[in-house]
């Protein structure tokens, strides 16, 4: 197992068994690999890196997002990424991932924006990895880029901050969603959200 870069990198073997556990996030940490997402995230988050901390914030940031890509819907179910050390490498602890969350809320506009140039950076590189496939690729005024902008109720069990009543008698809050259209033979891209509270408007 290669270990260079915030994930490892599994050998991949032939083995006569029916399935392999977490298959599915290994392509994603190799996904955040080629895309150079998880160390743009490392390179913008390091104001925030504590002197001599083991966990870097933004390893810490791609495994809540690992965490969340392969079912998890709470901080505590990290621990199924903490479990596949051979897949997702060292996993900070849950006081750990607490703390940054705390001092990346603290300094939430510069976080923020940080956290958004790394983003940026690594879609930039990511489509021009995927030439002609890139969803820009031959868009004119006759077959323009569509930009699907959506809005999405997502159910809070617990009284967080801007959680509301929703207009579906349910509660929690109500993003708005910017996806990019991928055409006919692909899916959307998730571009960028703006949290709302469960009472927005659809428009």
């Amino acid at each position: 197992m290669n270990t260079t870069g915030l994930y490892p990198r599994p050998r991949v073997d032939v083995a006569p068994v029916p399935a392999v556990g977490q298959a599915g996030g290994f392509l994603l940490t190799q996904t955040l690999r080629a895309t150079g997402l998880a160390n743009e995230l490392s390179r913008a988050l390091a104001p925030w890196r504590k002197q001599f901390s083991r966990h870097d914030p933004g390893k810490i940031l791609t495994d809540l997002a690992l965490m969340l890509a392969v079912g998890g819907d709470c901080l505590a179910d990290v621990a199924t990424l903490r479990a596949e050390p051979e897949v997702y490498g060292s996993v900070a602890s849950d006081p750990t991932i607490s703390r940054l969350l705390t001092a990346l809320a603290a300094d939430v506009d510069k976080a923020e924006s940080a956290i958004s140039a790394a983003r940026r950076k690594a879609r930039k590189r990511d489509w021009s990895l995927a030439g002609d496939h890139a969803p820009g690729t031959g868009a004119t005024a006759k077959d323009p880029l569509v930009i699907d902008l959506d809005a999405s109720l997502v159910t809070s069990h617990s009284e967080k901050e801007l959680a509301r009543p929703t207009f579906k008698k349910g509660f929690g809050f109500h993003p708005l969603l910017a996806f990019v259209d991928h055409g006919a033979g692909g899916s959307g891209e998730m571009l960028t959200c703006l949290l709302r509270p469960g009472n927005a408007g659809s428009n």
